[in-house]
């Protein structure tokens, strides 16, 4: 990857919180399908990845479907920020995609280091903000962009991922159907053969 999938962390000087779990933190192992997260239950943990990858999943209104809705690489945090600093419900699920190995260290301890200086709160505040555009801009991508745009958009940013992630969690996560991004990838394919 050129940049982190996850574009909050740019320009973000985080290796204080990537210490913090290295040292205070505990190193967990999950398995592909283990949560690190429940939807719905109180939300703990803040997480640095060091080997792995997980996947966001919240379900439908219904509580019928589960839908992918962001991915978290080696190298980056997982965890459901802001709600792990207070322990509120998760409002997602976290899934181990593959065979993870994580720095962990619980949320509560973040939120009261961020009450305990200026400089930290500050940090605090900068994550928020650059999440908050994080959010924003792929919110603007489903309505602006085509599932085939947002495709190409993603592969242009993580051009490994189809090699990395199961097909069915990157529709999901497109908000298109694993059917139509199996044509998408033919088509691409193809009209790259021809070049």
């Amino acid at each position: 990857m050129t940049e982190p999938f996850n574009t909050y962390t740019i320009d973000l000087d985080l290796q204080y919180v990537h210490e913090l779990c290295k040292r205070e933190g505990e190193i967990v192992s999950y398995q592909r399908g283990q949560l690190l997260e429940r939807e719905g239950e109180p939300a703990h943990w803040i997480g640095f990845v060091e080997q792995g990858c997980f996947k966001y999943c919240k379900r439908d209104f219904n509580g019928n479907d589960e839908h992918t809705i962001g991915f978290v690489f080696e190298g980056e945090f997982v965890c459901d920020y802001p709600n792990c600093l207070t322990a509120k419900p998760s409002t997602v699920s976290i899934e181990a995609v593959m065979p993870c190995r994580v720095s962990l260290f619980p949320g509560e301890r973040l939120e009261a280091l961020y009450r305990s200086s200026h400089e930290a709160e500050r940090m605090g505040r900068y994550i928020m903000q650059n999440l908050f555009l994080q959010t924003y801009s792929r919110m603007s991508s489903l309505y602006c962009a085509d599932g085939r745009q947002r495709y190409e958009l993603l592969l242009q940013r993580c051009p490994q991922i189809v090699q990395q992630l199961p097909l069915k969690d990157i529709a999901s996560f497109l908000n298109i159907t694993p059917t139509y991004l199996s044509k998408i990838r033919r088509e691409i394919t193809f009209s790259a053969g021809k070049a």
